[in-house]
């Protein structure tokens, strides 16, 4: 996804080179206490980086706190997930991927429709204001314009009801 990731974790060396073998992180920082790990994140923060925490445990919480996002397993402890922004339901962190694509997904039709509408109406207004067509005909233009980016927007309707049959 493009997106740098790091496992920072207070688990031994050998279990957090296998956690990240099975889920593609080459970054590791093993053995952290939680302010280890609630420190990390204050750097990464202080970088300028926007840093998403995913974590489980009552050693998570404070890093959690500390990140822009924090995001909480739902089979964690009740303290992790009081400390985090989202509560992902389950274990599997595949969903949270999957949830990070379709929002990208969103957003981009999301401004296309908000720019197409901006560019179409200005267009309709300059046309009207110079005199080659009538305001009723840019009204239209306008409304036309609308119902073509509702449209576009349903195709966002078929991606998630894929996404939730097979989750």
């Amino acid at each position: 996804m493009g997106i740098p990731t790091e496992l920072v974790t207070g688990d031994s060396a050998r279990s957090a080179g296998e956690v990240a073998e099975d889920i593609g992180v080459k970054d590791i920082s093993c053995g952290l206490l939680p302010e280890q790990k609630s420190s990390r994140v204050d750097e990464l923060i202080q970088s300028g980086r926007v840093v998403a925490m995913i974590g489980d445990g009552i050693n998570d919480a404070p890093a959690l706190s500390h990140a822009h996002i924090g995001v909480a397993m739902g089979s964690g402890t009740e303290v992790a997930q009081a400390s985090a922004n989202v509560l992902l339901i389950g274990n599997d962190l595949r969903k949270f991927v999957a949830t990070l694509k379709t929002a990208r997904w969103c957003r981009a039709v999301i401004f296309q429709n908000f720019y197409g509408t901006l560019a179409v109406d200005a267009a309709g207004i300059v046309l009207a204001a110079v005199g080659l067509i009538n305001p009723l005909m840019a009204a239209f233009i306008h409304v036309s314009s609308e119902l073509a980016f509702i449209l576009n927007s349903t195709r966002l309707l078929p991606r998630f009801a894929r996404q939730a049959h097979n989750s």
